[in-house]
């Protein structure tokens, strides 16, 4: 295995070519013209997945305002479930939208609803883990009932969060409904936004507001503080050890350990230091299931799990050994995966196996976490501290994998003696080939290939097999796009 070459600045900042310095862009412009493709779909390719994660916009709002009609509008396709009736939309779901050019990120959520711990609690612990992952907000009200004490409650929180803020007054679908728009400045939100969603009536000026609000990329929430410490996330189902482990590496009893399930309600941050580093290690609640199942403290405590995710640069999953892998178990290991996050797997109560289960284990490791091989395995005893001096370079690897940039003639050297050895199988007459590619970004590392024809999904995990292979990348997750060049600019 080579080892891994990083970009030169280790803080996040990009220049006007994403992380492709003056010299490699031009260079690889020059190999994309030869090879027929526009500069405009160049660009916009290396835009696309170069700036990390898009921009995130949540649409809140009560039951049946039309939320998800909103959100069909704005991405211009139906996609959100809509049904005249409340609390269809239950799972947070995210889809990618564009206006006037600008690409985003929409986040349809489901409505406030008075759960088993009254109003305020269910709309504090839908609204703050919407408003906290966003960076940017549309709040919609419908204009023909007015501002309710739901939405009242709803604006304290946007307030306190300080995200910006675009009040969207539904169902306005003529010039009748404009006064009871008006009337919604009493919100204190600013300008109410007359819309109906149902008929498009006023979107576009809406999103010219929401343009505004959006940042051309998401601020990063990790890393930006020369020598600041490492964010890392203790994730797991209930009473895997998460509290145990976080006291045994403090050296103390930092947080509160209990043998019933759920001790852990909020996510508890400490600056321990290890190894002659300090790390903010933030240990969460446990994730019991799906979201949408639980009630009360479960569902608070996840939101806010899922936002601790968010903001960290590394998930450590705890897993416990005693037990079968579960379903849930691969439940969080994915979401760590598609939040981008740098990724190590702890194996607790080790001490507690016998040969016979250590056996059944690995077979279980096997086959039902295959897909993150690629991840750094400690076995530990967070009750007896076995095997603990192994977290930190563990951590470290992955970090490592996760800000390592391959330099873009390096890469297509690479591609080159893939393709030739490997070539993609022959589908319909027809053998697609990738051309080029360069990587575009770091944390986690984002390559934009460019083909002849549709790569496979087969293909496209052998290509990222290769690439670990190659270069490393151990214990982060692998992002890789293809563009496929239209015949319209191909050279002959």
């Amino acid at each position: 295995m080579n080892n891994p070459i990083h970009s030169g600045d280790s803080g996040g900042s990009v220049d006007e070519h994403g992380e492709l310095g003056d010299a490699e862009y031009s260079e690889f412009m020059e190999l994309a013209a030869h090879e027929g493709f526009d500069a405009e779909e160049i660009e916009g390719a290396l835009d696309e997945a170069g700036h990390g994660p898009l921009p995130v916009l949540a649409v809140v709002g009560r039951p049946n305002v039309g939320k998800s009609t909103l959100v069909n509008r704005i991405i211009g396709r139906r996609e959100a479930v809509v049904q005249d009736k409340p609390g269809v939309t239950r799972d947070r779901v995210t889809y990618e939208a564009e206006w006037a050019g600008r690409r985003f990120k929409v986040v349809d959520t489901g409505g406030w609803e008075q759960d088993v711990l009254g109003l305020d609690a269910s709309v504090a612990a839908q609204a703050e883990f919407a408003i906290e992952t966003a960076d940017a907000v549309v709040f919609v009200v419908d204009s023909t009932v007015g501002a309710t004490d739901t939405d009242e409650a709803v604006v304290k929180l946007l307030r306190r969060a300080g995200k910006p803020v675009v009040l969207c007054a539904n169902k306005v679908d003529g010039q009748s409904g404009e006064a009871d728009a008006t009337a919604l400045w009493s919100l204190g939100l600013g300008e109410p936004h007359p819309v109906s969603s149902l008929h498009g009536r006023g979107t576009g000026d809406m999103l010219d507001a929401v343009l505004e609000a959006l940042p051309d990329a998401p601020q990063q929430t990790f890393g930006t503080t020369v020598g600041g410490p490492r964010r890392i996330a203790l994730i797991g189902r209930p009473n895997v050890g998460k509290s145990s482990l976080l006291n045994k590496v403090a050296g103390e009893e930092r947080v509160v350990v209990n043998e019933i399930a759920g001790t852990t309600r909020d996510p508890v941050d400490e600056l321990i230091e290890l190894g002659g580093k300090v790390w903010k290690f933030v240990d969460t609640a446990g994730i019991r299931r799906r979201v949408h199942l639980q009630e009360g403290a479960d569902y608070y405590a996840s939101l806010r799990t899922a936002a601790a995710v968010e903001k960290a640069e590394v998930a450590v999953v705890l897993i416990d050994t005693s037990e079968s892998i579960s379903v849930q178990d691969q439940r969080i290991i994915t979401m760590a995966v598609d939040a981008g996050r740098a990724l190590v797997v702890a194996y607790n109560k080790w001490d507690t196996l016998d040969e016979e289960r250590r056996y059944y284990l690995e077979r279980e490791i096997e086959t039902e976490l295959a897909q993150i091989a690629w991840a750094p395995r400690v076995n530990v005893s967070a009750r007896t501290g076995r095997h603990m001096e192994r977290l930190v370079p563990a951590i470290e690897t992955a970090i490592e994998g996760w800000e390592t940039r391959v330099p873009t003639g390096r890469l297509n050297a690479f591609l080159g003696e893939l393709v030739a050895g490997h070539p993609h199988p022959i589908r319909g007459g027809k053998q697609p080939r990738i051309l080029f590619g360069t990587q575009a970004g770091t944390r986690p590392p984002r390559f934009v290939l460019f083909a002849s024809g549709f790569i496979e999904a087969g293909y496209r995990r052998f290509v990222e097999r290769r690439l670990r292979e190659e270069f490393g990348f151990e214990g982060t997750p692998i992002h890789i796009s293809v563009r496929v060049r239209e015949k319209r600019g191909r050279k002959k």
